[in-house]
């Protein structure tokens, strides 16, 4: 299984920088490049950026529920987080373990 990211321009050179080969840039409205990540069954993480995850919307929920592999990670890109973003990740532990984790500020 591979790691693959969709996001932007900047943040995909950074990945390619931390050993993410199959980076695949999203510009906007750009439902192909979606189509063909979507479609491989080679990947095994999935990085997409919260921007375009909020992009794509409904069609990325849609995903989620239907497929388990690829596990789809949502990244800040450049401009850091978003502000009202839900962290999918710490809900799939929540669930899994029964206790939400939380960081100390």
């Amino acid at each position: 299984m591979k790691l693959a990211a969709l996001c932007d321009k900047d943040t995909a050179v950074g990945l390619r920088l931390a050993g993410i080969k199959e980076t695949y840039v999203f510009e906007e409205n750009s439902s192909d490049v979606w189509n063909e990540v979507s479609s491989k069954d080679d990947i095994g993480i999935l990085f997409v950026t919260e921007k375009i995850a909020e992009d794509l919307g409904r069609e990325l929920k849609d995903f989620r529920l239907r497929n388990t592999i690829p596990i789809v990670i949502e990244i800040p890109d450049k401009k850091g987080r978003l502000q009202d973003h839900v962290d999918y990740v710490s809900q799939l532990i929540k669930k899994a373990v029964g206790v939400e984790i939380t960081k100390d500020k």
